[in-house]
């Protein structure tokens, strides 16, 4: 049931910019007193997440079509002679993303309670980054003029760079500037992008350029062109992603970053490089993705094997889990560029699972790496007979992130394989083997690590605190109640997917009949 929100109220802004203001005041808390800084970030977060919901409640699903693919809509004029305008707009993809995005800070930063309390780092100065990566990660899913849209992309840099560099391991600093440079070329390329659709724009309007996705989606760019752009900004979304060969700063930066700032890079973040694929490469530029189609699903099967294969020989838990996304990563641009309906929603729903399995993973690895103060799987053995909530979680936690029938990742999962079954079926064949090493990489984590004789080291390791125990249950309720019963996502996702079949013009391919012969010969 849609409960209609007064159309006059900016509710996106509100929602995107909620948690801004809030780092804004976590400036007027004084620094002896850590708990008012971290209780003020948790309301303003939850606050925000009530806001999201909202708009899940006011959205129809049903009317996401046509001219009314966007709703909440905003435009105002910003900066005029180039046609640049403040504009914000969800479809029933971008909204799935803000609510993930929404739900997973609260988590995050309940979880990260004491991550920064080490007395020589800020801990106002971390959860205000945290704050201020919501409200650009809500911005970028909603952003519906393409030069802001760039703007916002770029701007999420600059916290997480921080959360890496201030707030990491030992290697923080070379994994913030590694993920920085492979951020800044992608970001250059697709500004060279930018500025040549301004180009088309300007030539086509007559001197009256718009960077309103509504309006260029009208244009007529040739073909030619069409590449060229389709190129800028495909590498910058490949790199976000990430995708093979440009995925080599994700396993670094996962690893010297806390588990929390893990969780916000990989499950909010690099969900931007999936989301602009489908927003901007396959709408703007229609014939030079279905050109690009056929390299671009190598590039997904690689990544989905190579990423798999890495992960199995992984010694390091959170590189380990790392490479898992960039083989689970693969699937979702497999099931974005098969071009099937099927395969597309697979593809946002398992953006939106993936994110809360691996937030699951990342978050209860971290709380047992604190303990143990290793994050190598060799140092870990038979944690599951002195911490058994803790094994428990996160066994539930590997299952998830394998795919398990029943859970939440298994249905995108499934979608996105037999959706691009349908129209290519040796790649989703070739890609189908990557569960068999899912279930490999991740129960060999579990059983190295949580069974078998008990380690010294473990030994007096504490179990799952209320707290921790309250940040991950979201989590796991919700993994459980998608896996059973996912119509909710599949009804707010699946219009918006056919409006983009539509823009692209495809078709799902006809049921294919068997021939006489061949009924003969069963």
């Amino acid at each position: 049931m849609n409960v209609a929100l007064n159309g006059s109220i900016p509710w996106l802004t509100i929602t995107a910019l909620l948690p801004a203001v809030g780092a804004i005041l976590l400036a007027l808390v004084p620094s002896s007193n850590p708990r008012a800084t971290k209780v003020l970030a948790l309301v303003f977060s939850l606050v925000t997440l009530v806001l999201a919901a909202l708009l899940v409640v006011g959205f129809d699903p049903a009317g996401a079509q046509g001219n009314n693919t966007f709703q909440f809509v905003e435009e105002h004029q910003w900066i005029p002679a180039f046609g640049v305008n403040y504009a914000l707009g969800v479809d029933g993809i971008g909204l799935t993303l803000v609510v993930l995005t929404a739900l997973l800070t609260p988590v995050v930063i309940l979880a990260s309670w004491n991550d920064a309390e080490d007395g020589k780092r800020s801990v106002k100065t971390f959860f205000a980054l945290i704050l201020v990566l919501e409200t650009l990660s809500i911005g970028v899913f909603a952003a519906t003029d393409v030069f802001l849209f760039y703007l916002l992309f770029e701007a999420t840099l600059i916290p997480v760079y921080f959360l890496i560099g201030s707030y990491g391991g030992q290697g923080r600093s070379y994994a913030a500037v590694k993920f920085l440079i492979y951020s800044l070329v992608g970001g250059l390329l697709m500004l060279a992008a930018v500025v040549g659709l301004y180009a088309v724009s300007n030539a086509q309007t007559g001197g009256e350029p718009s960077f309103l996705l509504s309006a260029l989606r009208d244009l007529n760019i040739d073909p030619g062109t069409q590449k060229w752009l389709f190129a800028g900004f495909f590498i910058a979304f490949a790199i976000k992603a990430p995708m093979f060969p440009v995925h080599t700063w994700l396993p670094d930066a996962a690893r010297e970053a806390t588990p929390g700032t893990a969780v916000l890079l990989v499950s909010i973040l690099d969900k931007i490089g999936t989301f602009g694929m489908i927003r901007f490469c396959l709408q703007l530029f229609p014939e030079a993705s279905q050109w690009a189609t056929p390299f671009v699903i190598v590039l997904a099967v690689v990544s989905i094997i190579y990423g798999a294969i890495l992960a199995i020989g992984q010694r390091d838990i959170k590189r380990l889990i790392a490479y898992t996304s960039i083989s689970h990563f693969g699937v979702m641009v497999l099931g974005i560029f098969a071009m099937t309906s099927a395969a597309q929603t697979g593809s946002t729903l398992y953006m939106l699972n993936h994110g809360l399995s691996t937030a699951a993973l990342f978050l209860v690895s971290g709380y047992f790496i604190k303990r143990r103060g290793s994050a190598q799987i060799g140092d870990f053995g038979g944690v599951d007979k002195v911490a058994p909530v803790l094994s428990g979680t996160f066994l539930f936690a590997c299952l998830s992130g394998l795919s398990l029938p029943g859970l939440s990742t298994f249905v995108g999962e499934f979608l996105a394989l037999s959706g691009t079954f349908a129209r290519y079926q040796a790649p989703a064949i070739i890609a189908t083997v990557a569960i068999i090493l899912a279930a490999l990489y991740m129960l060999i984590l579990y059983q190295r690590t949580m069974t078998g004789p008990t380690q010294d080291s473990v030994k007096s390791m504490p179990d799952l605190k209320p707290r921790e125990l309250v940040a991950i249950a979201p989590l796991i309720v919700l993994i459980l109640g998608l896996g059973l019963f996912p119509k909710p996502a599949t009804d707010l996702i699946s219009p918006a997917v056919e409006e983009t079949m539509k823009q692209v013009g495809v078709t799902d391919p006809a049921p294919r009949v068997p021939t006489a012969s061949e009924e003969g010969a069963r």
